[in-house]
């Protein structure tokens, strides 16, 4: 099992990386357009992603073997990009960045709860709840 040291600095190193690609998503489409900056920023990532595959070998050959819904997943990029591209220019990149924050908490704990995507099922709780109390009265608290 991995130490949760290692996987604090992982998520923290995704958290940086959303930080500085964030505001990066914002000027692109602020210059070119939403559409253009997602298809970028996707672009960029799969190029990346492909060194490897062809190194390691891959399974994409195997994507049919996914449920459709989850084919879906570049749908919900597109709106990460359109949100994060309409916020930064207005309230700046940390309100956005907890904005978004605050919605992935939200949106983990329902997801949690009843299991969905074949996740494993934790009932959203009293301290649960409190605790997205908390998240949303510090997103009011950086905003306003």
């Amino acid at each position: 099992m991995d130490s949760i040291l290692f996987i604090i600095l992982i998520g923290l190193a995704g958290g940086i990386a959303i930080g500085v690609q964030s505001p990066m998503a914002s000027m692109i489409t602020q210059r070119l357009g939403v559409f253009e900056s997602v298809f970028i920023v996707h672009l960029g990532g799969a190029v990346i992603a492909l060194i490897p595959m062809l190194i390691y070998g891959n399974k994409l050959g195997q994507w049919k073997s996914l449920p459709w819904y989850a084919l879906g997943a570049g749908f919900f990029g597109l709106g990460v990009i359109a949100a994060i591209s309409f916020m930064i220019p207005r309230i700046g990149v940390a309100p956005a960045l907890i904005i978004l924050l605050a919605g992935q908490m939200v949106m983990g704990a329902v997801l949690d709860h009843f299991g969905w995507f074949g996740l494993a099922q934790r009932p959203l709780d009293a301290a649960r709840i409190f605790g997205l109390a908390v998240v949303l009265a510090g997103v009011w608290l950086t905003v306003k």
